[in-house]
């Protein structure tokens, strides 16, 4: 019924092409540009759209996902409009489409909505110059992935419109081979012809041109506190090379302290020496109090490098027997992740403040640039043209691996967890010997999965995650949308490793957040005396298939309307119940707590019948290699205890454990040890007592014992 449904909902029409025509025509020109009343016709060179008012442009209006790669969460991509002005700012941002699952069945549309409206005023100068990293990246809990493409897509898209269409004095970026140092060039020179041919070059302010920079700014109270001293007099000699180049850092620092730099330096970083002369410090000191150089700062094209305590140096004296002398020497180290290009030009650009007031200051810039010599670069080879899609992928592999770097901690304690996990299912008769200790061991497991799992990191598992597998399969497979959230990432991995050794139950036993909740809150239960109710063995057995129903009716929707598919995956209460923490409109959170309700009294009762991802994850588990649990020949004839026991009737009455139903808590193994539940070790200590053995020794009339004692 759900399948014929599904089809005859999804027929009417073929849908129309995602373009920005398709997007526009949903749009008011005023929904981008306050005031504007119309859109002039799309360009060929540039994929954009002018936005008109009264007959002149105002902005361009374009589609992030024609410009980069905005694959989300679910596989498929999230279009986003929006329009950029002339000072290359964003003046307005509309999210027109998306697909994402945690969105569709969780999270209020308006709020994605609302959020991605909210980057409208986003300077893109200041992006490009920053990297990306010139705003506040602001999150909502339970869409973090989603939040971050969006992000990452409107800033690369907008800065990739700004440099084409030339907006903002944003220029394209000139590809091809980068130029690479010749580092067997490594003979010593002197200052004089390292001055000579740009490889030092100078910066030189007198007190008279400071001065009269700062009365060009027409600020009064900076005017008013000139620098003391005559015009001629200097206010800064500052001089920079390139040391991390052979020849000029074995010319102005000597063999042995260039030997010393390039011990260093990793591999990928580069090395500038500043020196400097005069009234006025490049260095300042503010690097002092907080181990930032906050008066110089590199910049090369769109990348500008501060420099911290840690990558300074300084240097006692120049090798050079031709070149002044200077108050400051210092080496800064410019770090392999600021991609500095040595062979590109660059500048190193010097804060000159005034005190204005008790703490208030104004500022100036000035640019000391730099040009590596041709000399010491390998010769040009022939251009290549870039391959457009390897630039899109290694955008993409930074953003998870940004991502990944920024959950370092949640990485490492869920990797302590699943560390701790292996160990108890490896060493299970070890950690089963002692039932109290190994109950309070598992709550405690199961409260850490809860809440940091589940509540903290929002990395419950669903079937939604493999039916946006399965349409990622069809589609063209890609492993950056899956890398977006770490760890449910490491999750699937785990889970995948899992399924061969133990089977489903290692997830849905030990790390699924609501399973974890419906046990703790039938514990609770317990405690306070509700009755617990057992289902007939016939019926329990026969309401078995229903979650596997389940899942194969939202998987075979899934390949008809992956949307559909995410809606009728509404079953799952872990958006209620965990991502959103029950935070949401009434009809769901009075779902999810008759779910939990109903598991008051049948424990894990959600898990046992209706549960797709358990239905999911119970099929291929079937492939599992080993079997762990430990069972005597008289389990299940007569005895049983285990299967009276077992909190998900996964024991047939014949003694059998069903794989496809077990959830792993090891209880039975708690049992199987159990010297006053389980008839087994209770006949074994009785034989013990009548013989008069002790635990691990021989009986009493046993040949051996005789020896033992004899040799006593």
């Amino acid at each position: 019924m759900v399948m014929i449904l599904a089809v005859v909902t999804a027929l009417p029409g073929a849908a129309r092409a995602d373009s920005l025509a398709s997007f526009l025509s949903d749009l008011a020109p005023g929904d981008l540009v306050e005031g504007a009343d119309a859109f002039g016709p799309i360009r060929d060179d540039v994929t954009v759209a002018p936005v008109l008012k009264g007959g002149e442009t105002v902005a361009y209006a374009f589609l992030t996902s024609d410009f980069v790669g905005t694959t989300g969460y679910s596989g498929k991509p999230i279009h986003v409009v929006a329009a950029i002005d002339t000072d290359a700012v964003l003046t307005g941002v509309k999210l027109v489409k998306h697909s994402e699952p945690i969105v569709l069945i969780g999270i209020p549309n308006s709020k994605m909505v609302a959020l991605t409206e909210s980057y409208a005023g986003l300077d893109l100068k200041v992006e490009a110059a920053t990297g990306g990293e010139g705003h506040d990246l602001e999150i909502i809990s339970g869409a973090t992935v989603t939040i971050m493409v969006i992000d990452d897509s409107l800033v690369r898209a907008g800065i990739k419109v700004a440099r084409a269409l030339g907006l903002g004095g944003l220029s394209v970026v000139e590809t091809g081979p980068k130029r690479e140092i010749d580092y067997a060039k490594s003979d010593v020179s002197d200052w004089q012809t390292l001055s000579g041919d740009g490889s030092v070059r100078r910066l030189t302010l007198d007190i008279g041109q400071v001065n009269a920079a700062f009365e060009a700014t027409g600020d009064a109270r900076a005017i008013k506190r000139p620098e003391p001293g005559a015009p001629e007099d200097t206010f800064i000699d500052m001089h920079m090379a390139l040391v991390s180049v052979p020849s000029i850092g074995r010319t102005l620092l000597g063999d042995h302290e260039y030997e010393n730099l390039t011990k260093w330096l990793d591999e990928g970083e580069h090395a500038v020496l500043v020196l400097g002369r005069g009234a006025y410090s490049f260095k300042g000191s503010g690097y002092v109090r907080g181990g930032i150089f906050d008066r110089i700062q590199l910049i090369q094209g769109d990348t500008s490098v501060r420099f911290f305590d840690k990558q300074q140096r300084r240097l006692g004296d120049l090798a050079t027997l031709d070149s002044p002398s200077f108050s400051e020497l210092d080496i800064f180290k410019i770090p392999a992740d600021a991609e500095f290009d040595p062979a590109e030009p660059f500048r190193m650009q010097l804060l000159v403040q005034r005190a204005i007031g008790a703490v208030e200051k104004t500022f100036l810039t000035f640019d000391l640039g730099y040009k590596l010599p041709e000399r010491f670069l390998l010769p040009q080879v022939q251009p290549v043209v870039e391959n457009d899609v390897e630039a899109e992928a290694a955008a993409k592999a930074a953003l998870w691996k940004r991502i990944w770097k920024d959950r370092t901690v949640e990485i490492a304690v869920l990797g302590v967890m699943l560390l701790v996990l292996t160990g108890v299912f490896f060493f299970q008769m070890q950690f089963t010997r002692h039932q109290r200790a190994f109950y309070w061991f598992r709550i405690g497991y199961l409260t850490m999965t809860l809440v940091f799992i589940g509540w903290y990191a929002n990395a419950q598992l669903s079937v939604v995650n493999l039916m946006a597998l399965a349409g990622s399969l069809r589609t063209g497979f890609s492993w950056d949308a899956f890398l977006m959230d770490p760890l449910v990432f490491i999750q699937w991995f785990a889970v995948a490793a899992a399924l061969l050794f133990w089977g489903r139950g290692a997830y849905c036993g030990w790390l699924c957040p609501f399973g974890a909740l419906q046990e703790l809150t039938n514990q609770v239960a317990r405690f306070f005396k509700v009755p617990q109710w057992e289902l007939p063995w016939g019926l329990h057995e026969r309401l078995w298939p229903a979650k596997y129903m389940i899942f194969l009716g939202l998987f075979g929707l899934s390949f008809v309307s992956i949307p559909m598919a995410e809606t009728y995956a509404e079953i799952e209460p872990f958006k209620t119940a965990i991502i959103l923490k029950f935070i949401r409109d009434w009809p769901f959170v009075v779902f999810a707590l008759l779910l939990l309700t109903a598991g008051l009294f049948i424990e894990r009762f959600y898990c046992r019948y209706l549960c797709p991802l358990g239905g999911a994850l119970a099929i291929p588990a079937r492939m599992r290699m080993f079997d762990w649990l430990k069972r005597y020949k008289e389990c299940g004839s007569p005895c049983q205890t285990c299967a009276n026991e077992c909190p998900v009737q996964a024991i047939h009455p014949t003694g059998e454990i069903n794989p496809n139903e077990c959830v792993n808590c090891l209880h039975c193994q708690v049992l199987y040890q159990s010297d006053a539940k389980c008839p087994v070790v209770i006949r074994q200590l009785k034989r013990r007592e009548k013989t008069g053995t002790v635990p691990g020794r021989p009986p009493a009339n046993h040949p051996n014992a005789k020896q033992t004692s004899t040799a006593s």
